[in-house]
């Protein structure tokens, strides 16, 4: 039963008392009031300023007056970059006489750009005709523009639904289904464009780069037969045309100012684009951080901020260090942390936000635990009166590590907005093959589950069950799929193959479900995953791998196949119900959302959770914590050099996380990942300065008899104890909170045992399946499109629509007096949410219908699932007779009830 004890500490789990939390110094209170005198030039401007409420600050003011000349500007984390822009855009046409024509505003996404024009129409003194002169634009819509100008009339093809369907198309004509993944494809094509390269040149040193090749060539002639461009080919043309000596000089004369936005995330191709724009007059001014450079799979170049001096000699450096987000603890662990990089810009921000809470901390067992203690404490604070839902954020690493939180929110009724994953991690089309096979062991002739089991037969879906549904009419069958075994399509094998499938599909209902997925893996689908395993794209599938491991340690908790699918479908309508309410729900949600997504965002409150090694670092950037003779088993290979590099990545991203919280910051380090232990991620204990060993030379030291642990350093930091004793958990052990907070071991979790392959050169898992012992997660940090992140591009529509980036809304249905909670936080906008329901034509009283559920006993739990309906045939399982279920969230006792749910088919409809 997982522990109902959430309580959070000062210190992560193996600091010293002695250790003092890091926190920032304060920071001047002088304004631009105490700082522009009465007697300097631009004087009325900066009172202008502060009669409508903008008072600057020193460096703040610095980078405003910046007049000719390349500066580059620093901007720390809620520093105020986006006033600074606004207001030297204002400087220069109210102070510097410059015409607003003349000024370029380059940015990300349409939502900042248009944030930038509203910021600069508001601005005093500045008219309006003049405020839509400056051009505030996004990379993309400036380079279609340019694009349209000059003749340029095809379509945009980004919708990437549409792009997977025409790799598949190109893919199944070329005779390679199984080779390769439509995202891989994309990500590759889009890092070899950024870069400025052309298609045709693509690599074809082997047979896998000659088969990708001939598929994206096949791509680029089927956008150009129809007269289609995507969002890359946008920005590639437009630098080709910008090569024209005719059409860059007349705008290097019209824009005689430029500046751009998130400098840090531009690839090689806009900078270039930005540098040819500039070259004439180096009136360049770019904004940004390199420490929050967290897009490197999407082509975003650190260097870009890193060598700005070296590429525009003489170029002046500001540095906006002043944050008036994070409290001064929050500001400093996240400052402590990121400035253990070597490769940045040495900066330390000081706090003068509003005073919260310092940061705190805990350590569950696992990530079930994890997920049960924050959405416990989310309840509590909202019961309490501390937030509402919508000042709470939960960040997370990847999709994934959201499955346990997004199953609590779910099934207690927290209201929650999921930003752009997969709406259930068992819906999700890796996995949804191997609940079908669970499926139909249940009921083998679930047709809807059919076609899942013919892809990993190597059967052609559509052929396949058309022809199971021609046998059928002829003569229907337990196993549809046994049709299959006399079908002449199939050669001998396969016809074998299929008898052996359904074979194992009848004895999955007699396993426990993480003992049915370890089988199906071992026998058919982790190869069926690897099949035409192209060296090139194995980070996407070991990503998918990763996926594999958190689905087995989703099912540990289930002991029969039945309860755990019934629970998965349970989950699915649930959600379904959630989404049949979108419209008629406010905005009072929790925020679910990866680290990637909140960048740029601020919240009252955040949960950071997953702060564990393997999730945060994650295990990719770790790999040369891996034993030699493992590493070299591995499907990619990495240098020492790139390895460092991914691992200042991953603790840039830990700080984006920490400093997207305003007064409340709280950080989960689950004790294990993946059934494996896993010790508090090492950003934490640098942060209080604890030293961190080289694990590669930990192992040569063993095998001399010396011993390492983790220890404290001098390390300068803000107001921090440096003399801190250091306590070692003892030579490959581990501690663990219990209940009331003791520390106790949790036994050794130093096992390196190395398995290696049987000696006839077989696969080792058909012998001896352990599936933790591969090294399967993997998220390239160059090229790699992260799947469960909206892309730069995708942000770049050129149109209010958000193209794949969704964002599903999920609010509670809730029966009166169920939810106290829920009634006082939106009694307001419920009156109001139904007033718009009456008014559509749509009462709410006629979507519902009663049901009969399970309620879990337990007070803090709030969990209740639909009861099963009985079944007509004369047959009873021992489960219906088993009694009540046991709560898949808290593992108590369920009692029968009933509730009002809404009315929805299959399809949510």
């Amino acid at each position: 039963m997982l522990s109902p004890n959430s309580t959070f500490y000062p210190r992560p789990l193996g600091v010293t008392p002695a250790s003092s939390l890091p926190q920032s110094p304060s920071a001047p209170l002088e304004t631009s009031r105490q700082l522009v005198g009465d007697d300097q030039q631009d004087a009325y401007y900066f009172r202008s300023l502060e009669e409508a409420g903008i008072k600057l600050n020193s460096p703040q003011i610095s980078a405003v007056r910046h007049g000719k000349g390349p500066i580059l500007t620093l901007a720390g984390a809620g520093c105020g970059k986006t006033t600074v822009l606004a207001a030297r855009a204002g400087y220069l046409m109210e102070v510097s006489g410059v015409h607003a024509g003349s000024i370029l505003l380059v940015t990300f996404t349409n939502k900042a750009a248009a944030e930038m024009k509203d910021r600069i129409a508001a601005l005093p003194g500045i008219r309006p005709a003049a405020a839509r002169a400056v051009q505030a634009r996004t990379f993309h819509s400036f380079a279609l523009t340019l694009l349209r100008h000059y003749g340029v009339q095809e379509d945009i093809f980004g919708e990437s639904r549409a792009q997977h369907t025409v790799l598949k198309m190109l893919l199944r004509q070329n005779g390679m289904s199984e080779a390769f993944q439509p995202e891989s494809l994309l990500a590759m094509l889009s890092a070899w464009k950024m870069q400025g390269s052309d298609t045709a040149d693509l690599p074809e040193k082997t047979q896998d780069e000659r088969d990708a090749k001939r598929v994206l060539l096949g791509y680029e002639g089927w956008k150009q037969d129809r007269g289609k461009m995507d969002f890359d080919d946008i920005l590639l043309r437009a630098a080709a045309l910008l090569r024209d000596p005719a059409v860059l000089k007349p705008l290097q004369r019209r824009f005689q100012y430029i500046m751009v936005d998130e400098f840090q995330d531009t690839n090689r191709l806009q900078y270039e684009i930005v540098q040819m724009l500039a070259g004439a007059h180096r009136n360049l001014m770019v904004v940004g951080d390199d420490d929050q450079t967290i897009y490197t799979f999407n082509g975003a170049r650190q260097e870009s901020i890193l060598e700005f001096d070296k590429v525009y000699p003489g170029a002046r450096i500001v540095t906006l260090d002043i944050n008036y987000r994070s409290d001064a603890r929050i500001l400093g662990l996240g400052s402590e942390l990121v400035a253990r990089n070597k490769r940045r810009r040495d900066k330390r921000l000081r706090a003068a936000g509003q005073r919260g809470d310092a940061p705190r901390f805990a350590t569950p067992s696992n990530a079930e635990e994890e997920a049960a203690w924050v959405v416990n404490q989310i309840c509590e604070q909202v019961e309490e009166g501390q937030f509402p839902y919508r000042d709470i954020a939960i960040l997370h690493r990847t999709a994934s590590s959201s499955r346990a939180v997004f199953e609590q929110l779910v099934l207690k009724d927290v209201p929650f907005v999921q930003h752009g994953a997969a709406p259930v991690f068992y819906d999700q089309s890796l996995i949804k093959p191997l609940m079908d096979h669970m499926r139909l062991s249940l009921n083998p002739r679930a047709m809807d589950a059919l076609p899942s089991a013919l892809g990993p037969l190597y059967v052609s879906r559509d052929a396949g069950l058309e022809y199971i549904q021609r046998c059928e009419q002829e003569q229907a069958k337990k196993y549809p799929l046994i049709h299959l075994s006399k079908w002449d399509k199939l050669k001998p094998f396969q016809q074998e193959q299929v008898k052996e499938r359904i074979k194992l599909i009848k004895s999955l209902h007699k396993l426990k479900p993480i003992i049915a997925i370890q089988e199906m893996r071992r026998q058919f689908y982790d190869k069926y995953m690897e099949s035409g395993d192209p060296t090139i794209f194995t980070h996407y599938k070991e990503t998918m791998l990763e996926t594999l491991d958190e689905f087995e340690a989703a099912v540990k908790k289930f002991e029969t196949v039945e309860e755990f699918v019934q629970f998965a479908d349970e989950l699915s309508r649930r959600h379904r119900e959630m989404e049949s309410l979108r419209r008629a729900q406010d905005s009072d949600a929790v925020q679910l959302m990866t680290i990637h997504r909140a960048k740029g965002l601020e919240f009252p409150c955040v949960y950071w959770i997953g702060a564990s090694e393997g999730i945060v670092p994650h295990s990719t950037a770790l790999r040369q914590d891996i034993p030699e003779d493992q590493k070299a088993a591995l499907t990619v290979q990495q240098t020492d050099a790139e390895l460092d590099m991914a691992l200042e990545e991953e603790r840039r991203l830990a700080y984006v996380a920490i400093t997207r919280a305003k007064q409340h910051l709280y950080v989960t380090s689950p004790a294990s990942h993946h059934g494996k232990p896993a010790d508090v991620s090492r950003f934490l204990l640098e942060a209080f300065g604890m030293e961190v060993p080289d694990k590669r030379k930990t192992r040569e030291e063993s095998r001399t008899g010396g011993t390492s642990s983790y220890g404290t350093v001098g390390h300068t930091s803000y107001n921090r104890n440096n003399n801190g004793d250091s306590q070692s958990n003892g030579k490959g052990s581990r501690q663990y909170r219990s209940n009331n907070g003791d520390l106790k071991s949790s036994g050794n979790a130093g096992d390196n045992r190395i398995r290696e392959g049987n000696k006839d050169g077989t696969d080792p898992r058909t012998s001896s399946y352990v599936k933790h012992d591969r090294q399967r997660s993997a998220i390239n940090h160059k090229d790699h499109r992260e799947m469960e992140m909206l892309d730069e591009r995708d942000e770049d529509r050129l149109s209010e629509k958000r193209g794949s980036g969704i964002i599903r809304d999920h609010k509670a249905f809730s029966t009166p007096g169920l939810h106290p909670k829920v009634a006082s936080t939106t009694s307001t906008s419920s009156a109001s949410t139904h007033a718009d329901s009456t008014r559509s034509g749509v009462n709410k009283a006629e979507r519902t219908e009663t049901v009969a559920v399970w309620k879990c006993s337990s007070v803090t739990c709030k969990a209740w699932l639909r009861q099963k309906p009985a079944v007509a045939s004369g047959k009873t399982s021992k489960k219906a007779n088993s009694g009540p279920p046991v709560c898949p969230l808290c593992s108590g006792t369920m009692i029968a009830g009933t509730r009002q749910v809404p009315m929805t088919n299959r399809f949510g409809k």
